[in-house]
């Protein structure tokens, strides 16, 4: 147990990308952290505030190499790093009794000849995987909490599972062959590096699908929808690029079973999530918007029964895609693997308008 007396030391591999910096303003104003390292290469030697202006007065350090950052005095490392970085370094920290949070995809997949097929990379450390625990809180609490490798969802799945897990335990209460996921995220998902495809110019004053004949996030999707559902499902995913820096709006659409005919699915929802201050269960028929949860770790949730259609149920799900879906929930993780309160240094509210 970690207590206000005892900061955790916290280096960051990776801080010059968005996600990255998300961690420094979190982390900044965290009450139980000590952030002792962040490194990369390209910059090493600039002051981070010279890179990032919000952060002036409020993180002193600067980006240093991997070697001169001494990782392994660290009580956690964050990865917000390209795939296949974080299981590299894995077994060396680990070696050291340093806690691993990967943002990137390394420890999401169990199956290591799915990762390879998606990634196209071999698996460094399997064995280190098969110990890492899937870091979506709200369903991995206890397994979180005494885990040494946490893998950080996605930020599409996180919208996708959190949005579908009520109707799949503890019972399966929709059609698991036609789950249909129509997902947008900002543009800050893409990453900071320059890109054609990120340009201003390119994305202002336009919307389009990407990744339809297959994304990366459908398989880390799948893994978890088959194990809540305990069978195996049929998802279609499909991602959109909207031109907005934040935020991500996943629409699922299912088929409710003939046993779900009596269930008070409102009131199912927010039993399941009564107890979660990170996931807000709307009223009824509530039409979220993508900035009520801008900068806060906040996830909503607004269900809807098309008329005409007794059988259908629309779950809408909204978040920041760089808190909820990325740093913010890899602060949440690292609040319980030191057995902190799981909401310390996330209690921000959204910024409007």
């Amino acid at each position: 147990m970690s207590s206000s007396h005892t900061p955790i030391k916290v280096g960051i591999v990776g801080g010059t990308g968005y996600t990255g910096v998300e961690l420094l303003r979190l982390l900044s104003q965290h009450p139980n952290v000590e952030l002792t390292a962040i490194t990369s290469r390209k910059e090493s030697g600039l002051p981070v505030a010279d890179m990032y202006p919000n952060l002036r007065g409020k993180v002193g350090l600067a980006f240093c190499t991997p070697e001169e950052a001494n990782l392994a005095n660290c009580d956690v490392v964050f990865f917000a790093t390209p795939h296949g970085v974080a299981m590299s370094q894995a077994k060396e920290l680990l070696a050291a009794n340093v806690k691993i949070i990967d943002l990137a995809a390394d420890f999401r997949l169990q199956d290591t000849a799915v990762f390879e097929q998606w990634y196209k990379m071999p698996h460094a450390c399997p064995d280190v995987l098969a110990d890492s625990v899937y870091g979506l809180p709200e369903l991995n609490r206890a397994a979180i909490a005494k885990a040494q490798v946490v893998g950080n969802p996605g930020c599409y799945p996180t919208t996708v599972l959190l949005g579908l897990a009520p109707l799949l335990k503890p019972n399966v209460l929709i059609d698991t062959s036609d789950i249909i996921a129509d997902s947008k995220s900002g543009v800050s998902g893409a990453g900071r590096g320059a890109s054609v495809g990120s340009l201003f110019s390119e994305v202002s004053d336009s919307f389009k699908a990407y990744g339809v004949s297959g994304h990366r996030h459908h398989p880390e999707i799948k893994a978890q929808l088959d194990l809540l559902a305990g069978a195996s499902v049929n998802l279609t995913f499909v991602p959109h690029l909207v031109p907005m820096v934040r935020g991500m709006f996943s629409t699922l659409y299912v088929k409710l079973l003939p046993g779900a005919k009596g269930v008070d699915l409102q009131a199912l929802y927010e039993s399941f999530y009564a107890k979660e201050t990170f996931v807000d269960v709307m009223p009824s028929g509530s039409l979220p918007e993508t900035r009520s949860v801008r900068a806060s770790n906040q996830l909503r949730l607004a269900l809807h029964r098309p008329p005409g259609h007794p059988d259908r149920l629309i779950v809408l799900a909204i978040q920041d895609n760089l808190v909820k879906g990325a740093s913010g929930q890899a602060v949440q993780n690292m609040n319980l693997m030191f057995g902190l309160r799981e909401d310390t240094g996330l209690s921000q509210v959204a910024i409007l308008p």
